[in-house]
C-alpha cells in the first residue's frame, strides 16, 4: 500500500461488529488446541534429554551403580552437547520450512484443510520418533518430519484464528494459542515425570505417543468449523464468504452486521489488490518485500515487524528454560529433584498466561511487550549475578539460598514472559498483515520464529554443557542482553492494533507511527471508498480506486 493516509467516505464503524457468541468463542478456543503441539513437543523434549534410559541408549554407557534415579545422575552420564544440540534443534529445522510452505497452501485449499493436513504429517514424524530407538537417524528424521506438521499448524492456526475472531475479543482469543502453548508444556512435564525413572522404551515412547492424541482431536474437529470467510474473499468466492461469515459470528446472511463486516473485507482486498497485484508464484512471495522499511504501511514494514518481532520472543531465552531447564537444573547442586523443578517452572508458566487474556485487551499489545522486556531484564540479570556472587551453588551441597533465589527469579522471569511476549508477539503477527499477503507473511514470522529456535537450539548445549562454555547461570547475561534488544524493538517498531478490525490496522498503519498509534481511532471505511453497501458492490473502475488511494493527507 503506498504510504500516507487514504482518505476514505466517512460512515458508522460502530455497525460493523457483530455481538460476540458463546459459539464465536468455542470455534476460537478449539482452533487455538494447535498450540498443544508447540508446547507438548518441546516440554518432552527437555525431559527426555536427561532420561537414563535414553542417555544410556545414545551413549552406550554402563548405567551408574545402583540404587540411582533420574534426579542423581552423576555429570559424565549425560548425552554430548552435539546430540542434545541435533535432537533439539531438528525439528525447529523441520518447523521453518513447513511454515514458509503452509502459506502458500492455506492461500490454494484453504486454512482448515492445511492444519488438518499437518496433523497428518505430525503423526508420521511421530511414528518414526518412536521406531526409532537406539537409530539416531531415524529418531532425527521424525523430528525434522513432525516439524515440518508443527510447522504447518502453528502457521495456520494463527492466520485462521485472527482472520475469524471478532476484533473486540481477537487479542484475548489469539492469546489463547500461547495459553495452549503453556498446557502442552504442563502435561510433557507431567508426563516426563511420571516415566523419568524407566529403564525400557517406554521412558520415552510413552511422552512421544501421547502426542497422537493432540493430532486426533485437532484434525478430527477441525472437520467440523467452518472455513474463513477472508479466504473465500481472496479466491473471490462472495457466497461461501457470507455462510463462513454469517457462521463464524453466528447471524443470518442477511444481517446488517455480516453485511458490513463481508463489505469491508472485500473493499479492502480489492484496494490491496488494485496495488498489489498477484502477478506470479515468485512475484506473490517478493510482494512481501515492496515498499520503503520507513514507510510503516509498507509490505515490507509489516514482513520486517512480524519477522522480527518472533525473533525478538526467541531473544528472551525463554526456550532454553523450557528445552534445556531439567539438564540445567541437574548442575545446580543442591536441587533435590530437576525433574520437579521443571515441572514447577512449567507450572508457573501455566498460571500466569490467562492474565494475559485481559490485560492483552486493557493495556493493548505495545505497552505490554514494553513492561514485559523490563520485568524479563531486571530477573534475568539478577539470576546472572547471583551465579556469579555465588559461584559453589553449583557444587553438590554449596549454597542452597543463592539456589532457591536463582530458581525464584526464574520463575518471575517466566511470569513475564507469559502475560506479554509469549501471547502478543502472536497477535500482533495475525493483525499487520493485509490479506493477499497475510498467509505468507504469517508464514514467514512463524518461520523466523522456527529459525532462531533452532538457532538457541543449536548453540545453547555448547554454552551451558560442563565440558563446553560451563557458562551455568551466567548464561541469563546473554539472555537478558538480548532482552534489552527486544525492548527497544517493541519500542520503535511495534504498533498498537488493540480494538481495530483487520482492515482497520491496515488504515492505522499508514496514518500513524508505531509510538502514536495508541491514540488512533476508526474514522472511515474502506466500503464507502470502494462502492460496496451491505456486502453488494457498486460498479468502480481501476482509476476510481487510485483516485482514493491518492488522496493523501
Amino acid at each position: 500500500m503506498p504510504g500516507g493516509a487514504v482518505v476514505l467516505g466517512t460512515t458508522d464503524t460502530s455497525r460493523i461488529e457483530a455481538p460476540v457468541t458463546m459459539k464465536t468463542y468455542f470455534m476460537c478456543v478449539f482452533a487455538a488446541f494447535g498450540g498443544i503441539f508447540f508446547g507438548y513437543d518441546t516440554g518432552w523434549m527437555g525431559g527426555v534429554l536427561g532420561m537414563p534410559y535414553f542417555i544410556q541408549m545414545y551413549t552406550h554407557k554402563p548405567y551408574p551403580q545402583q540404587p540411582f534415579n533420574a534426579a542423581h545422575l552423576p555429570p559424565d552420564f549425560a548425552l554430548p552437547a552435539w546430540e542434545k544440540s541435533l535432537m533439539t534443534s531438528i525439528l525447529s529445522a523441520g518447523t521453518f520450512f513447513g511454515a514458509l510452505i503452509a502459506g502458500d497452501i492455506a492461500d490454494f485449499i484453504g486454512r482448515r484443510p492445511t492444519i488438518i493436513g499437518g496433523c497428518v504429517v505430525f503423526s508420521v514424524g511421530c511414528i518414526l520418533e518412536i521406531a526409532g530407538t537406539d537409530a539416531l537417524a531415524l529418531f532425527v528424521i521424525g523430528r525434522l518430519v513432525a516439524g515440518a506438521g508443527v510447522g504447518f499448524i502453528s502457521a495456520i492456526i494463527i492466520l485462521y484464528m485472527s482472520e475469524i475472531a471478532p476484533k473486540k475479543v481477537r487479542g484475548a482469543l489469539v492469546s489463547g494459542y500461547q495459553f495452549c502453548i503453556t498446557i502442552g508444556i504442563l502435561i510433557a512435564n507431567c508426563v516426563v515425570y511420571a516415566t523419568q525413572d524407566r529403564l525400557d522404551t517406554g521412558s520415552y515412547r510413552i511422552p512421544i505417543g501421547v502426542q497422537f492424541l493432540w493430532a486426533l482431536i485437532l484434525g478430527t474437529g477441525l472437520f467440523f468449523l467452518p472455513e474463513s470467510p477472508r479466504f473465500w474473499v481472496k479466491k473471490g468466492n462472495v457466497e461461501k464468504a457470507t455462510i463462513a461469515l454469517a457462521s463464524v459470528r453466528s447471524q443470518p446472511r442477511d444481517s446488517a452486521y455480516v453485511q458490513d463486516e463481508l463489505a469491508e473485507i472485500i473493499a479492502n482486498h480489492e484496494y490491496e489488490q488494485a496495488h498489489v497485484p498477484q502477478t506470479s508464484y515468485v512475484g506473490g512471495w517478493l510482494n512481501c518485500f515492496k515498499g520503503s522499511l520507513f514507510d510503516g504501511s509498507s509490505n515490507l514494514r509489516r514482513t520486517v515487524l512480524g519477522a522480527g518481532l518472533q525473533c525478538m520472543q526467541q531473544f528472551t531465552g525463554i526456550n532454553f528454560i523450557f528445552y534445556f531447564g531439567t539438564s540445567f537444573f541437574q548442575t545446580l547442586g543442591t536441587i533435590d529433584n530437576p525433574f520437579l523443578i521443571s515441572l514447577i517452572t512449567t507450572l508457573v508458566n501455566v498460571l500466569s498466561t490467562p492474565l494475559s487474556f485481559y490485560i492483552i485487551e486493557r493495556f493493548g499489545r505495545r505497552r505490554i511487550l514494553l513492561i514485559g522486556s523490563v520485568g524479563m531484564i531486571v530477573a534475568q540479570y539478577i539470576v546472572a549475578i547471583i551465579g556469579v556472587a555465588a559461584p559453589n551453588a553449583q557444587v553438590s551441597g554449596g549454597n542452597p539460598p543463592a539456589v532457591k533465589a536463582e530458581i525464584a527469579f526464574i520463575c518471575l522471569n517466566i511470569a513475564f514472559f507469559a502475560t506479554t511476549w509469549g501471547p502478543a508477539a502472536w497477535v500482533v503477527v495475525g493483525e499487520v498483515f493485509p490479506l493477499p499477503i497475510r498467509s505468507r507473511g504469517v508464514g514467514i514470522s512463524t518461520a523466523s520464529n522456527w529459525f532462531w529456535n533452532c538457532i538457541i537450539g543449536v548453540i545453547t548445549p555448547y554454552m551451558v554443557s560442563e565440558d563446553k562454555g560451563n557458562l551455568g547461570p551466567k548464561v541469563f547475561f546473554v539472555w537478558g542482553s538480548l532482552c534489552c534488544l527486544s525492548l527497544t524493538f517493541a519500542y520503535f517498531l511495534v504498533p498498537e492494533t488493540k480494538g481495530l478490525s483487520l482492515e482497520q490496522v491496515d488504515q492505522m498503519l499508514s496514518e500513524t507511527t508505531p509510538r502514536t498509534s495508541s491514540t488512533w481511532k476508526p474514522h472511515q471505511t474502506w466500503a464507502a471508498a470502494e462502492g460496496h453497501t451491505h456486502g453488494v458492490q457498486k460498479e468502480a473502475t481501476i482509476e476510481e480506486k487510485e483516485s482514493v488511494g491518492e488522496k493523501a493527507v
